[in-house]
């Protein structure tokens, strides 16, 4: 499938570095225009510079594609509107808007302060919304004036929002919100012509090389958690091919992709009346935690 999203507008927000950088090249590669958006920042989001989103944009140029480069912040209202008319006012439409700007502030919530709760959040959380809100009116409005729209949107949730993980309370709590905001952004936004979908990757980043997934060494582990295996999966859902899927979540790390299963309702029981008495929630409760499957571990598997 070459030139899967040949013209193609595509906004990819934090792309200077590690898997948006990927993402960056992969749909320049397949015949994108890519508004590479970064902040240029450290992994804890200090700082800023110009440099790394540059650098991918001369990439890009360098194997014949077009690109331009966007320093707005996300998590800002008016810097993520900035952002949609970057695009816009380059390359004169938009198609894809991939959200994978992020950052870390890991701490046990024993430790953690509000600002390393805040700022996860706001960047995490409030930047994917503050891009989706300001695409999806973009493409409302083409709707609305009879224009043909067959947009998307791809999230980038998290193993740790999905199935939790220890010292990611902030960070958690934002990519399950990701999650439950995909989900209910497909539903609203169908009508329009947009999908949405999310990912939950696992790579090795400057936002994981710290956390211990790969032993010092281990060559063959890093292959498989190129930031680069990621890409495909979402470069194929940012192309018309994938216009009868939306509202799905999946997991991706190497040569693995899976669909993310959501809650779903598990055992059950029914008061004898109108209501529980708190005897019969002691004795039913108990049976019914007992009979439910165990919360998935990191893999997304039941523990044994």
């Amino acid at each position: 499938m070459e030139n899967l999203c040949q013209d193609r507008v595509v906004i990819v927000t934090g792309a200077g570095r590690g898997i948006g950088r990927a993402h960056a090249l992969l749909f320049a590669t397949e015949g994108a225009k890519v508004v590479v958006n970064d902040l240029g920042a450290e992994v804890d989001g200090s700082g800023a510079g110009s440099g790394p989103a540059g650098e991918v944009v001369e990439a890009i140029r360098a194997m014949g594609g077009e690109a331009v480069a966007n320093g707005d912040d996300v998590s800002s209202w008016e810097g993520a509107q900035r952002i949609i008319n970057t695009a816009v006012d380059a390359f004169g439409r938009l198609d894809v808007v991939v959200n994978n700007a992020g950052i870390l502030r890991d701490r046990m919530i024993v430790n953690m302060t509000e600002d390393e709760w805040d700022l996860v959040i706001r960047v995490h959380l409030k930047g994917t919304f503050n891009m989706v809100r300001w695409s999806a009116a973009y493409w409302r409005e083409r709707s609305k004036a009879n224009e043909q729209v067959d947009a998307r949107i791809i999230n980038t949730a998290s193993a740790s929002g999905l199935f939790g993980n220890v010292g990611q309370a902030n960070y958690g709590a934002a990519k399950a919100g990701i999650a439950s905001l995909t989900i209910i952004a497909a539903m609203e936004l169908a009508r329009y012509g947009i999908t949405v979908n999310a990912i939950a990757p696992i790579a090795l980043t400057r936002m994981t090389e710290n956390l211990g997934i790969v032993a010092p060494g281990d060559e063959k582990a890093k292959a498989f958690l190129a930031p680069e295996n990621i890409s495909p999966l979402v470069v194929w859902l940012g192309s018309s091919a994938s216009a009868k899927i939306t509202g799905r979540c999946f997991d991706v790390a190497g040569n693995h992709i899976d669909v993310a299963e959501g809650w779903h309702a598990g055992p059950g029981a029914d008061a004898s009346s109108e209501r529980f008495t708190l005897d019969e929630i002691d004795r039913a409760l108990p049976g019914l935690v007992a009979a439910a499957r165990k919360n998935a571990d990191m893999s997304g598997k039941e523990p044994a």
